[in-house]
Formats: structure tokens, sequence, C-alpha cells
């Protein structure tokens, strides 16, 4: 009996993985259910910002964290495609032209899912401050915990929407889907550089704002009347947030 399951049992999964005409079948539904990911990502970001926010000094400090934020990415990204154009040409011309697009398509799918994940966090943070100043915890959780959850809906669904449409642009071809090599190696070397760029900046800001603002002028940590601890949390995003997200992806 067990032997008969167990025969059963493989003659399933041979049909669902190994028969390729059972396979390509299914390909559109990768690219599908990453869009769909996409769309619910999007929702949640749109109950997150219907958050009121209230004028005042955090939400000053909100704003400015957010532009710097943005402004450091712009400007690491510029860099980074600079990079990117440079090893595409290189795949280009010694392997192929395909690999080397999967290549920029892996590294600006891994660039999107860190600045989607960073932008989601400083839009949220202000909104969780206040959610626990008025609710409590519970709602600052929810705020919290929505604004990651943009993150990794986005990170998982644009790995399955640019994968999956690859592989059923490739007809699942064994022989053509040694390209999406490059997608893996754009991906990584975006992460790499996102990880360590903002790793570095965010850190360098916060022993400036501990080193001038606590001990040359006796400004309490995290005091926002230093504008060192403006840059630390911009650090903070980029570095934690946008850096952690072209890692994960």
């Amino acid at each position: 009996m067990f032997f008969e399951e167990e025969s059963a049992f493989g003659v399933l999964v041979y049909k669902l993985i190994l028969d390729k005409k059972e396979m390509m079948e299914l390909v559109w539904l990768p690219p599908l259910l990453g869009v769909v990911g996409i769309i619910i990502a999007a929702l949640i970001y749109s109950t997150i910002v219907r958050r009121p926010v209230e004028p005042g000094k955090a939400h000053d400090v909100a704003e400015a964290i957010h532009r710097g934020a943005q402004v450091f990415l712009r400007r690491e990204y510029s860099y980074l495609a600079s990079f990117v154009f440079i090893v595409f040409l290189v795949i280009g011309f010694l392997i192929n032209w395909m690999t080397a697009l999967a290549f920029i398509v892996g590294a600006v799918s891994s660039a999107l899912a860190g600045y989607v994940g960073m932008f989601s966090a400083t839009r949220a943070n202000v909104r969780t401050a206040l959610a626990a100043k008025k609710s409590g915890t519970a709602a600052a959780l929810t705020v919290a915990f929505s604004s990651g959850a943009v993150m990794g809906l986005v990170v998982a669904s644009l790995g399955l929407f640019c994968l999956g449409l690859a592989y059923w642009f490739l007809s699942g071809d064994p022989s053509s889907l040694r390209v999406l090599n490059g997608f893996g190696m754009g991906a990584s070397s975006v992460a790499l550089f996102a990880r360590v760029g903002g790793g570095i900046y965010t850190k360098t800001a916060d022993v400036g704002a501990d080193l001038v603002g606590k001990l040359e002028e006796g400004i309490p940590e995290d005091d926002p009347r230093n504008p060192g601890v403006i840059a630390d949390n911009v650090g903070d995003n980029v570095g934690d947030v946008a850096g952690m997200g072209a890692d994960l992806f």
C-alpha cells in the first residue's frame, strides 16, 4: 500500500513539474500573481497615506526626512546607472544581448523594490508616531506593519512578474533560460551597492550627529534641533529600508 501511494505521488510530481507541456500551460500564472501582488501593495499604501497628519514640528521633520531620502537615492542611483550601463555593454558584447537585457531588468527591479519600500516607510513614519500618541500601541503597529507589507509585497511581486514574464518569453527552453543568470547578476549588483552605500551613509550620519550634537553642543540624542539627526534618520531609511529592499530582492 505504501509503495502504491508513493508511486502515485511520483506520477503527480512528474505531471506538475517535469512535464513541459503542463508547465507551459501555466506560465501565465506567475506574472499574473505578480501584478495582483503589486495592486494589493498599492491598495495598502493608499490606506496608509489616507491617515491624517497634523501640521506641526513632527510633520515638518518627517517631510525633511522624506525629501532627504529621495535626494540621496536619486544621487546613488545616478552613479549606479553608469555602472549598470557599462556592465550591460560588456555582457552584450562578450556574451549575448538577451543576457544583457536580463541584467538591466534585474538591476531596475532591485532598485525599484528598494525605492518603493523607502518611499512607503518615509510616509508611514510620522503616521506611526501619531497613531501611537493618539490610539496606542495597536494602532501604531498596524501602520508600521502595513508599511512593511508594502515593501514585502513589492519585492515578491516584482520577482514573480519579471522572472515569470522572462520564462514565458523564452518559452521554457532550457538553453535559453541561461540568460536569466543576467537577471540575478543585475539584481545582486544593485543590492550590493545600495546596501553598502546606504549603510555607510547612515553610520557616518549617526556618528557625526552624536559627536557634534551630544559632545560639542550638549543637544540630547535624536533631538531634531540637531541637523545631523535629520541626516541620521535619512540614513536609517535609505540603508535599512531601501538597501534592505534591494538586498531582499
